[in-house]
């Protein structure tokens, strides 16, 4: 049977989807499998030197009196048995039973008793200990007194040695205190009350790179200044014996400087360092058995938790011998990553066929990128030993995380296709003027509200030069209270003719909506179209003649032009506005109108008069009538044509005040139409299912501005705690912050592409552009807001013409709100840096976080000062 012409389009096109598919999802696993290549450190036969013992399982802790049991010590003692026969401990009064339990399984103890500010506990501690040493002379082979004591400052060099002499003379074993390198080096007298130097060495604390380039120890970097440190001890003390009482590498946590904590890291550290101490016969104790999870945030941070060579689940973290991979379950991770996104690419690689092909690949590629950024979120914790402030912020977090993939992914699809397009698939452009028997009659319909008559009156003269023979005009002005701002223009219309008709309404209901439904009423019963304007539009001539000829075609309903500007130019707040607006109509218009879905707005418009009539006129309940006619347009099955040509032009807001109030209310009419028409868009009906994605997902990036602010909520109040409370709040993990930065890049990036590839300006008008939009963030997040959780707000009618007056001082007054915002995330700056500085990469991605959520406000109050200065220039 031979195929229809439908099935031999179709057939390569899915095949070709397929295949695209196919190749991203290689690429992805090629992407894990390249961030978990195996490493090849030396391998590892043989005994180790020993261990720091500490047996505190997954959720014991110490500090709050939660201690293992015998049984549990006994089966770690067994389990590092296998590996070492000698283990270092800290206290006596911890954890009295370890030495008659190692005793058992034939492990040697360099035993220690606590030293600290305490001086009672200190005591009991070397009392404890000589105890222990007398009752297991055989197990107990060597005593320190203090661990790190003079590095922390808990008493003078003095107090610790009157603490060893006091050791020293009453046991026989050999005595020593574990202190860093640079101690012993400040303190050298220190050795004259100790048998053995007992020295810590950690070469990640001192930032140093693990790897390198070189030959020999000059490749591990981290390794040659460990053994640089350790000969230089023993130049000091030639006489005393060099134990290392601690070495090691964390396998997870915060960098410091060119020292990156990671399982692989630790395996090479540790199997290069046991080869190496074989070699030079050095005595260590690896640092430690096991991850000790209570120690987070102990001073090391996040890192204190896993510097084990064993997870708490007593698993080790790697082997001896062979390469190592630092996440062994990544072909489960990139395998699930893969399939998650697998039909979705294929779907779209098909659907989308229209598109070139670098366009399908990069979208198959951003829907690949999220479906990994999910898998990886969701394992990533899986990897840490969290706590419950963790989690807390994990399950807030997680859900924000999903949104920004699916802001990100919406944000993505209008990129690709607006640059990757073949052609619009919804195009209309000028026609030819009718002959005046065929012209649709129009009733151009025009509310005013305390306008200026000037203003308006140039207005009027664009309409009376209109090359169009069948056409009214009903210009409304609404409470206006002053007859000498309404006057004029009611004059000035009597002057014009009988096509021009004035009504002045006082009281009246409903706003611009009110106004029009009057409009409505007084129309001409010949009337077909009716057009709506701004009252600051200067029109072009032949803005009806061109375009009615689209209302031949009874499907449609709507014919929008662009909202356009002018006298801009030598303006630098309004020209900054005016390209701002620009972008919305050269980009998301379009984008919109490739599925019949665009945003109705309310000037340059021209409705049918019966679809308007007939699906109830202009909606007063909410702010953005015109968004919301177009919308139920749509739902009555009607076309809407958008025709991008500047057909009229208007004047920008005259000042900061006027561009945030309008935006504010846009922001809050969306939400108004949003909740007004949920079911509308989430169920199955007259509207298209892209029709549907757009007014869901049209909003989604005025959402993100309102997630901004939150997120800004929850930054601040976090910074105060990790600055003034670090002891509860910690620094926030990578899996928190990488999707969010990342974010911030992408969506700036696509934003400052798509500007240059469909704006006609220059690049200072572009970064001026991105300046007033981002100053409008804080104002949009309040209308999401309070649109989500209020029925009505007032209606502001934007200033369009300047307003007198203000100092400087009062320049800043629309941005009050932004200037705290950023004041308040500079301190939290500059608190990070005193209290964290940059010695963790978390603290690090932080402040920049902190910095880039600060943008928006300084943009605010950057481009309020603009508008002052540029008000002054005008006047």
């Amino acid at each position: 049977m031979s195929a229809s012409p439908s099935n031999l389009h179709r057939r390569p096109s899915l095949l070709v989807a397929i295949l695209l598919a196919l190749v991203v999802a290689a690429l992805n696993i090629g992407l894990w499998w390249a961030g978990n290549r195996p490493h090849g450190p030396e391998d590892w036969h043989g005994p180790i030197s020993g261990f720091a013992f500490e047996p505190y399982q997954r959720y014991q802790d110490p500090l709050h009196d939660k201690f293992p049991s015998d049984e549990q010590i006994e089966s770690d003692l067994k389990l590092v048995r296998q590996y070492s026969p000698n283990i270092r401990i800290y206290s006596m009064l911890q954890a009295p039973q370890v030495p008659r339990l190692a005793e058992r399984e034939g492990l040697k103890v360099l035993a220690g008793a606590w030293i600290d500010t305490r001086l009672d506990n200190n005591d009991a501690e070397i009392n404890a200990l000589i105890a222990q040493a007398r009752r297991y002379p055989g197990t107990i082979n060597r005593v320190l007194v203090g661990n790190e004591v003079l590095f922390r400052n808990n008493v003078p060099p003095e107090q610790l040695m009157a603490y060893l002499d006091r050791v020293r003379a009453a046991l026989h074993q050999p005595v020593s205190t574990a202190e860093p390198d640079y101690i012993w080096e400040k303190y050298p007298e220190l050795a004259q009350h100790v048998d053995f130097i007992t020295v810590q060495l950690f070469s990640y604390w001192n930032g140093i790179p693990l790897t390198g380039n070189g030959n020999g120890l000059d490749r591990f970097p981290a390794l040659a200044a460990t053994l640089g440190s350790y000969e230089t001890l023993r130049k000091m003390f030639p006489d005393k014996h060099i134990v290392i009482g601690e070495i090691g590498w964390p396998s997870n946590g915060d960098r410091v400087k060119y020292a990156y904590p990671s399982v692989s890291n630790e395996a090479i550290f540790l199997r290069q360092w046991f080869n190496v101490a074989k070699r030079d016969h050095i005595e260590y104790y690896v640092m430690e058995a096991f991850d000790q999870p209570w120690k987070e945030g102990l001073g090391e941070g996040r890192t204190g938790a896993y510097w084990g060579m064993f997870s708490a689940d007593r698993q080790p973290k790697f082997p001896f011998t062979g390469p190592v991979t630092e996440d062994t379950a990544w072909p489960w991770k990139a395998l699930v990553a893969s399939l998650l996104a697998l039909w979705p690419m294929v779907w779209f690689a098909r659907r989308y066929a229209r598109f070139k092909l670098m366009g399908r690949f990069f979208f198959c590629a951003l829907i690949q990128l999220a479906c990994g950024l999910v898998v990886w979120s969701a394992t990533l914790p899986l990897q840490f030993y969290l706590s419950w402030v963790d989690w807390t912020m994990l399950v807030l977090l997680f859900p924000a995380q999903i949104a920004i993939l699916a802001i990100l992914l919406i944000n993505g699809f209008e990129f690709t296709e607006v640059l990757w397009r073949r052609g619009w698939v919804r195009h209309a452009g000028m026609l030819r003027p009718d002959t005046p028997e065929k012209q649709p009659f129009v009733s151009i319909h025009l509310a005013c509200y305390n306008e200026p008559p000037d203003m308006v009156i140039v207005t009027l003269d664009s309409l009376a030069e209109l090359d169009y023979e069948n056409y009214e005009v009903l210009v409304i002005d609404n409470n206006t209270k002053d007859p000498a701002v309404w006057g004029p223009v009611k004059e000035y219309c009597e002057k014009l003719g009988k096509r021009f008709r004035f009504f002045h309404l006082e009281p009246w209901p409903g706003f611009k909506a009110g106004a029009l439904n009057f409009g409505l009423k007084e129309t001409s019963p010949e009337a077909d179209v009716v057009a709506v304007i701004d009252a600051d539009y200067v029109v072009r001539h032949d803005w009806l003649a061109t375009l009615t000829g689209y209302f031949h075609d009874p499907k449609v309903a709507v014919v929008q032009c662009p909202q356009a500007h002018r006298d801009f130019e030598h303006n630098r707040f309004r020209r900054m506005t005016a390209w701002e607006f620009d972008g919305f109509f050269r980009i998301g218009m379009h984008h919109r109108n490739e599925r019949n879905a665009i945003i109705q707005h309310g000037t340059m418009t021209m409705v049918r008069r019966t679809a308007l009539e007939g699906t109830g006129g202009w909606s007063e309940w909410t702010i953005c009538e015109d968004a919301e006619l177009g919308l139920r347009l749509m739902h009555a099955g009607y076309e809407l044509v958008y025709v991008d040509e500047l057909m009229g032009k208007g004047l920008t807001p005259a000042d900061f005040k006027a561009y945030k109030s309008q935006r504010y209310r846009w922001a809050f009419g969306a939400m108004q139409i949003l909740k007004g028409r949920w079911n509308w868009m989430v169920r199955k009906g007259p509207l298209s299912s892209g029709q549907r994605f757009h007014f869901l997902t049209g909003w989604f990036s005025w959402f993100a501005d309102a997630l901004h602010l939150i997120f800004t909520l929850m930054a601040l109040f976090w910074t105060a705690g990790m600055v003034a409370l670090p002891q509860y709040f910690s620094l926030p993990m990578q899996l928190f912050l990488v999707p969010v930065i990342g974010f911030f890049f992408a969506k700036a990036i696509f934003g400052v592409v798509l500007y240059r590839a469909r704006v006609p300006c220059g690049w200072y008008d572009t970064l001026m552009a991105s300046l007033a939009s981002m100053s409008l963030s804080h104002a949009i997040a309040r209308g999401i807001l309070h649109g989500l959780t209020r029925e009505k707000t007032s209606f502001v009618v934007t200033a369009k013409s300047r307003r007198m007056g203000g100092s400087s001082f009062a320049a800043f007054a629309p941005v009050r709100e932004e200037m705290l915002m950023a004041v308040a995330l500079a301190l939290c700056v500059i608190g990070m840096a005193h209290g964290y500085g940059t010695r963790y990469i978390e603290g690090t991605l932080w402040m920049f976080i902190l910095t880039a959520q600060s943008i928006p406000y300084v943009s605010a109050v950057v481009g309020a000062w603009i508008a002052h200065k540029a008000g002054d220039k005008a006047g």
